[in-house]
């Protein structure tokens, strides 16, 4: 955002060449992906090898050995979608991703038209919350460990709490700035640097829910609930713009972070009542296996794994 404000604020650049430099940066990416990406560890040019047994142990208990192959777990897509606690991540990253996107979309212009920010002075302040939002999940991703490793909370505990904060915390935010006055623009500012920050307590919540849930299916479940939740990136926009159609009227900007408050607060609360973080009974679904040959696993390495984790 800093250099999206500093770029699109000079007369010879100008707006265009943000697109321009961040469409150059995709399509370097791209090369660099095409160069050293591959379809699987074994078949990776330069992994070493004990980086490869690491990612195949890691992947030991979705594969089950039967005569001189290895069969892949089916994944129960009937039990996933029926699953209630399932559907509470669904429904908590639907909502962190209304309200975060809303946000990120939708800050920039209000900065702009309500506080009278100029251009380039709002590309720096609005990368400010983002930059605390990435300090706040470290710092909270440590205490987390730190608790569940003292046995000062649950699992359950800690997951909703983290997700409360995630939610509800940026909510009061919301709430709050539809307080502020517009002469008071660095309140502002502070309160959506809260708001956003807020929401790096995700992390500890509904994100790794998903392991709780089902080690075995987390990167299938993680797929479908981002892929689900992005939904909230195309629609959360377009009610902003139908609301705040008047782009300097704060009091129709006050309505769009109460409807986003509102989102955050709904939805968090089904992840509270419906949450778990109970392995389900769909993790192990060993009636229905799927063959497919791949290099059988060292379990002496999968043990040895094991014991490294449960002493950590």
């Amino acid at each position: 955002m800093p250099i999206c404000g500093w770029l699109s604020s000079t007369k010879g650049a100008g707006w265009p060449s943000t697109f321009y430099l961040f469409g150059a940066i995709g399509l370097l990416w791209t090369i660099v992906w095409l160069l050293f990406a591959s379809s699987s560890p074994e078949d990776h040019r330069w992994i070493s090898e004990k980086e490869k047994n690491y990612i195949l142990n890691s992947l030991g208990k979705q594969r089950q050995h039967v005569g001189d192959g290895t069969k892949h777990l089916a994944t129960p897509w009937k039990e996933i979608w029926t699953s209630l606690p399932f559907w509470a991540v669904i429904l908590a990253h639907c909502g962190q991703n209304w309200g975060f996107w809303t946000l990120l979309t939708e800050m920039p212009t209000y900065l702009n038209s309500v506080l009278h920010f100029d251009l380039n002075e709002n590309g720096l302040l609005s990368a400010l919350p983002y930059l605390v939002m990435w300090i706040f999940s470290i710092i909270i991703g440590w205490i987390s460990d730190k608790a569940l490793a003292k046995g000062w909370l649950s699992v359950a505990v800690t997951r909703k709490l983290g997700n409360s904060i995630a939610h509800w915390g940026p909510a009061l935010a919301l709430i709050g700035l539809g307080f502020v006055p517009e002469n008071k623009p660095l309140l502002a500012v502070g309160v959506l640097t809260v708001a956003v920050g807020l929401n790096g307590a995700s992390y500890i919540g509904f994100q790794v829910n998903h392991l709780d849930l089902s080690p075995n299916f987390a990167g299938t479940l993680m797929g479908i609930t981002n892929c689900l939740s992005n939904i909230m990136g195309i629609i959360a926009p377009i009610t902003a713009g139908r609301i705040a159609y008047d782009e300097t009227n704060a009091d129709l900007w006050r309505t769009v972070f109460f409807v986003s408050a509102a989102v955050y607060f709904v939805f968090n609360l089904f992840f509270i009542i419906f949450g778990s973080v109970e392995i389900q009974p769909w993790n192990n679904p060993h009636n229905n296996l799927q063959e497919v040959s791949v290099e059988t696993i060292d379990p002496t390495e999968e043990r040895n794994q094991k014991d490294i984790f449960s002493k950590s």
